[in-house]
């Protein structure tokens, strides 16, 4: 990672973690990696937890089920773009609300937001987005 790469991710997990209403969470994901680039929390997490996180989001967003589901419709629709089509993802938990979101430029980095359950969830996506698109990786 480059000093300016590197300094973008941490900005953009402290502008998440300050931002995103009720959040308990943030962090980046490199996929293609399979690494948590950098993280926030409120709470201590054992190490096992969040090594997981990087493998889960990419199951989430390039599984194998996910990406012959963009194949299909890659295929029916003539598109032969290395676009994925899942960009954002939201996950309720028992009593969180984790929220996915691939960055623009970089597809293969994702912003993860965990909040309490009661967030008001337009306001987190608007948050999460907004700072997403202040930060270009």
């Amino acid at each position: 990672m480059n000093a300016n790469f590197s300094d973008q991710v941490m900005s953009l997990v402290k502008m998440l973690r300050t931002e995103a209403p009720d959040c308990v969470a943030s962090g980046v994901v490199d996929m293609s990696t399979g690494m948590l680039l950098s993280y926030e929390t409120v709470d201590n997490h054992p190490p096992e937890v969040l090594d997981l996180l990087a493998g889960a989001t990419l199951d989430l967003f390039q599984g194998r089920t996910v990406q012959m589901i963009e194949d299909v419709f890659k295929e029916r629709r003539g598109l032969t773009s290395d676009q994925h089509f899942f960009q954002e993802i939201l996950v309720n938990s028992e009593n969180l609300t984790h929220l996915f979101i691939r960055m623009t430029d970089q597809q293969d980095v994702v912003a993860v937001v965990v909040c309490r359950k009661s967030v008001n969830v337009g306001m987190l996506f608007a948050q999460a987005r907004r700072a997403v698109q202040a930060h270009s990786l």
